[in-house]
């Protein structure tokens, strides 16, 4: 098949791992910027160019859409949609699932464990916000953050209340959550493929460190989930109707709790620490679900 990688940085782990593992199979599989793409939007035919040129029709497309181009890069992967090209993951659920407040909305709609939560941008009451979700310790974060950035645990109330007045004065939108202690500074990425958990990993943060990133220094070892672990896994990955995705939880007293659930998340951590073939298992789902020359429209608008 012909298969195009969305992706920034072809020197990305993760993009590197895709092509080789895509190439390995027989595939032919090209690596495009999705920044430099342009769409033609007003020809009765959806044509999406890059350096000039009409890209072909590709049988796949496996978006590496990052949070800071989630905007124009969801609107690629909806032209490529418009073409009849099977979107591994679709513009709708990366949409859906980068925006933390609506992901959270529905999860909780729908059940899911979650910490006990509160958004707001200008509250009447800050006491009463940080009271809402438990008291303090809390952990205060930017709406828009992503990779452990934007994220502050305030051991007390006094502290909390600086830090939330601190973002207000910027003019951001934030959560205030629960500190879930018995995690421990630890947390597990599941990777779900095809509605199947097909690997996961436990990240614990540095010392002295409350995020579990492995971006913020944290490390990664292998993880035997419990059946409702896996459960609550693949139930986030449905709702947000992600076919690839990592979903974070914390081991609560309570059970398992969704932290958040990633449309684009990194292989290197989780290949390593589970010596799993994740890229290959992705091309496996690939393989099931497109179809080879379809000109049919996928896209949901």
């Amino acid at each position: 098949m012909k298969i195009a990688i969305l992706s920034r940085n072809k020197k990305l782990y993760s993009t590197r791992r895709l092509q080789e593992a895509g190439q390995a199979r027989g595939h032919e599989v090209d690596i495009i910027n999705t920044m430099h793409c342009y769409m033609d939007i007003t020809s009765s035919r959806p044509v999406v160019r890059f350096k000039g040129k009409e890209l072909p029709q590709y049988d796949a497309v496996i978006p590496r859409i990052g949070a800071s181009v989630s905007f124009y890069g969801t609107a690629v992967v909806r032209q490529f949609e418009m073409t009849g090209s099977f979107c591994v993951n679709e513009s709708v659920a990366i949409s859906r699932s980068r925006d933390k407040l609506r992901s959270m909305q529905l999860l909780s709609r729908k059940g899911v464990g979650l910490p006990r939560t509160g958004f707001a941008h200008s509250p009447d009451n800050i006491k009463d916000l940080i009271k809402n979700v438990g008291g303090a310790p809390v952990v205060i974060k930017l709406l828009e953050g992503t990779q452990g950035i934007g994220v502050v645990l305030a051991e007390t109330s006094k502290a909390a209340e600086s830090v939330v007045e601190a973002f207000m004065g910027l003019k951001a939108n934030i959560l205030v959550q629960e500190f879930i202690k018995e995690a421990g500074g630890a947390d597990i990425r599941c990777f779900v493929v095809g509605g199947k958990v097909v690997a996961a990993m436990k990240r614990q943060g540095a010392e002295g460190e409350f995020r579990s990133n492995l971006h913020r220094g944290g490390s990664a070892v292998l993880v035997k989930l419990t059946p409702e672990e896996r459960a609550t896994a693949v139930q986030a990955a449905g709702i947000m109707g992600l076919n690839v995705c990592g979903v974070d939880l914390l081991r609560s007293s309570r059970g398992p709790v969704v932290m958040e659930v990633n449309s684009s998340p990194g292989l290197e951590g989780i290949e390593t620490a589970t010596k799993k073939d994740v890229a290959g298992l992705i091309y496996s789902f690939i393989e099931k679900r497109a179809k080879p020359n379809s000109n049919k429209t996928v896209g949901k608008g």
